[in-house]
């Protein structure tokens, strides 16, 4: 199950939102947070998390492969998916 994403997160762009999960990442890992900040920093991570892969998912979607012809040479585009 996804976790709901709070609005100051899903207001974030992706690099941003990597650069807070990474900062909380490397909070936990040190192991010096209190038990209670701990579980909302998780949480908070796991939302941001979410966003970030919900932004990449998003990008994916986006990128189209290049069409070659039969000599290799650029003819257009087409989505990734072949849609």
């Amino acid at each position: 199950m996804a976790p709901s994403i709070p609005p100051d997160i899903a207001d974030l762009p992706f690099e941003k939102a990597l650069a807070e999960l990474e900062n909380i990442v490397g909070r936990l890992e040190k192991g010096d947070v209190p038990l209670e900040e701990s579980i909302s920093l998780y949480a908070r991570g796991d939302a941001l998390r979410a966003q970030c892969e919900a932004l990449l998912k998003k990008a994916e979607a986006k990128i189209e492969k290049i069409a070659l012809d039969s000599q290799g040479k650029p003819t257009g585009t087409t989505p990734l998916d072949g849609e």
